[in-house]
């Protein structure tokens, strides 16, 4: 997959993000993906791209926890 088009689908899945607040989880798994084939491919990863799969991480493990 060339780097291009990864980065195109990261673009999507960004604004869709931004549209669609309430299926933020489904994209940050979509994110995650994208960014798991960059790492097989061996392209290099956005670090703002990074920084907000860590920080969605993070929400999601703070409302799992908050709903235990």
């Amino acid at each position: 997959m060339a780097f291009e088009n990864v980065q195109a689908e990261i673009g999507i899945l960004m604004t869709r993000m931004q549209n669609e607040p309430e299926d933020r989880h489904e994209l940050y798994l979509q994110l995650m993906e994208k960014l798991n084939e960059m790492k097989a491919f061996g392209m290099p990863l956005p670090q703002d791209l990074v920084d907000l799969e860590k920080a969605l991480e993070e929400e999601f493990a703070a409302d799992k926890r908050a709903d235990e």
